[in-house]
């Protein structure tokens, strides 16, 4: 009995060993998008992919999402956030203020899958957080070979697509033979280093090296449900512009403002994903 026990671990052990592929590269990207008043905001993200696999994310939400995943690791995090975050006041009130720590503010994972065929985004849209899947070839490309350009010492190459309502541009290198790139753009015969669309959206590659870290699947996915994408798009886009309206419905007293750059309080601007979201077909389809 002690033998077989032994060897149904060992099959366990392997199997999880082939689930938990590991990358050949890992890159990372600046990402500049329009804000509400169409000024342009730089984020950080990395791209860790196999040949046949990639994962999207950004490293402090990932790192933050690892602890929380496990109830020891929950409770570091708390820990860090009290030092980082916590003022005693005076009177022995608390405050908290989490810009001071390390809080989780980019929501998004992308994994791409040959095998299955599949993309699947994890984000969070208005109050909710949801995962949505959608086939790899829903991406097609025209590619412009005359059209060249040098990133990070790689020659690349042009591409053009026309994807769920912008326009993209994506420069790839055949040198490295994997179908992947920042985001959701994938389908073209090597990585791609740079993209960019109309409206002021652009991914470009900062810096890349080889590893052996392993693609690691998807933290607290039980927190996410399935949601259709255009729908998603479409409910993030009305709590945006109506946040303060629904906190208030909830019994919170909030009033919410931005301060132009004389320090008076304005109104915030109208989110619109026709100027504001990656994927605008959703403002197109209705």
């Amino acid at each position: 009995m002690s033998r077989l026990i032994t060897a149904i671990f060992l099959y366990l052990v392997a199997i999880a060993a082939v689930a938990q592929e590991k990358a050949d590269i890992l890159i990372s990207y600046e990402c500049v998008s329009p804000n509400k008043m169409m000024k342009p905001v730089t984020s950080k993200m990395s791209l860790l992919a196999s040949t046949t696999k990639a994962k999207w994310f950004n490293d402090l939400s990932l790192w933050v999402d690892s602890l929380k995943s496990t109830p020891e690791g929950k409770a570091q995090y708390m820990e860090i956030l009290k030092k980082s975050c916590m003022t005693v006041e005076p009177d022995g009130s608390t405050t908290w203020d989490l810009s001071k720590g390390p809080s989780k503010k980019v929501y998004t994972y992308v994994f791409t899958n040959l095998a299955d065929n599949g993309v699947t985004l994890y984000g969070k849209f208005g109050e909710d957080q949801g995962f949505y899947k959608e086939p790899i070839d829903e991406m097609n490309w025209t590619i412009v070979e005359d059209s060249t350009t040098t990133i990070l010492g790689y020659e690349c190459i042009m591409a053009k697509s026309d994807y769920h309502g912008r326009q993209w541009k994506a420069w790839f290198t055949p040198e490295i033979p994997i179908p992947f790139g920042p985001w959701k753009l994938r389908g073209l015969p090597g990585i791609i280093l740079k993209a960019d669309a109309n409206g002021g959206f652009s991914f470009v590659a900062t810096g890349l090296e080889r590893t052996d870290r392993i693609i690691t699947p998807m933290y607290l996915q039980e927190d996410y449900s399935k949601v259709d994408r255009l729908k998603a798009l479409d409910n993030a886009e009305y709590y945006m512009n109506n946040e303060e309206n629904i906190m208030n419905a909830q019994g919170q007293s909030v009033k919410i403002y931005m301060l132009d750059d004389n320090g008076n309080k304005v109104e915030v601007p109208k989110y619109d994903g026709l100027k504001h979201s990656l994927e605008p077909d959703y403002k197109m389809k209705k």
